[in-house]
């Protein structure tokens, strides 16, 4: 292994802040100088467009492709992602090798104390199907828009009262120094997307990088996530799907609750039940899909005989 150690990383403040975070944990991890890591920003896709929905241009790949380009051509020893940000399904050549101990997972609403407080047929701006079929199974009244950015963008948007609220993750404040804007949105009322409020750091699978980042693995959350993103393998999720997933480990297995909801919020179902391992939900994608109503299970283009 040649140093410095070469972490990829998006050019946005929080995921700088993010990479500085893993740089930090594995110097420590591995008794190297703060010299020993360097952080190299690459401007990602999802960066470069910022007027479109993501699914209508390419999905979470736009975050993705460009960190995967420079890991495969040897420009960076590691990428590090938002967890939540990583598409489901990834090239069998790059490999999850580390997460680190996972934040808060909630949501938080800026711009009112709750969704209830927000007038009749508010604007709310979010470009995240999820939260949109969330807010829209509560408020059907409420208006929906696209707004994309990094969080600075998102909240002088609100502040040029472009929109009446919007919706960010309470993690990225909290680590933007900005953890008392917004009002926490209970679980109860909005589960947080698959990986919410982890960040993950992949390198070449079998590769030397990979044993070194695997050092700062904190492995409760990565079983947590790594069931959240099964069940979206079950479900052949994509940026189209307004899944919600939470997954928690305990001492007598796994809990984990999930949301499918149609793009209007209309339709939903939920389940709330504890599993022994992160393949496990396969099956609870399953029993999710078999008592969907037809339309909603409709949106799943997936065998719901499969059991894994």
């Amino acid at each position: 292994m040649q140093f410095p150690f070469r972490l990829g990383s998006r050019g946005s403040p929080l995921a700088l802040i993010q990479a500085r975070i893993v740089a930090t944990a594995l110097c420590s991890a591995h008794g190297w100088s703060e010299e020993a890591v360097i952080i190299v920003p690459i401007r990602t896709s999802g960066d470069k467009n910022r007027h479109q929905a993501l699914a209508d241009i390419g999905g979470k790949s736009l975050w993705t492709k460009e960190l995967d380009t420079a890991l495969t051509a040897g420009e960076i020893d590691a990428a590090v992602h938002s967890m939540k940000d990583v598409e489901t399904f990834r090239p069998d050549h790059i490999s999850i090798a580390a997460m680190l101990a996972r934040a808060d997972v909630h949501d938080r609403l800026i711009g009112a104390p709750s969704l209830e407080n927000l007038p009749l047929g508010a604007c709310v701006g979010t470009a995240s199907p999820r939260r949109a079929a969330q807010i829209r199974h509560r408020r059907s009244d409420i208006q929906i828009k696209l707004l994309r950015g990094n969080v600075a963008t998102r909240l002088q948007k609100l502040e040029d009262k472009a929109f009446d609220a919007t919706l960010l993750a309470a993690a990225g404040l909290i680590r933007l120094g900005k953890g008392d804007i917004g009002y926490t949105i209970p679980l109860s009322e909005m589960l947080p997307a698959a990986g919410q409020g982890a960040i993950g750091i992949e390198a070449l699978a079998n590769s030397a990088a990979w044993s070194i980042i695997a050092a700062i693995d904190h492995q409760p959350t990565h079983r947590a996530v790594d069931t959240e993103r099964q069940l979206l393998m079950r479900l052949n999720a994509d940026c189209h799907s307004p899944i919600a997933a939470f997954a928690e480990v305990k001492e007598n297995g796994i809990r984990l609750r999930a949301c499918l909801y149609t793009a209007d919020g209309q339709l939903s179902t939920a389940i709330d039940k504890f599993i022994l391992q992160p393949s496990d939900a396969f099956d609870v994608g399953t029993l999710l899909l078999n008592q969907a109503p037809p339309e909603l299970k409709s949106l799943f283009k997936v065998d719901v005989s499969f059991t894994g």
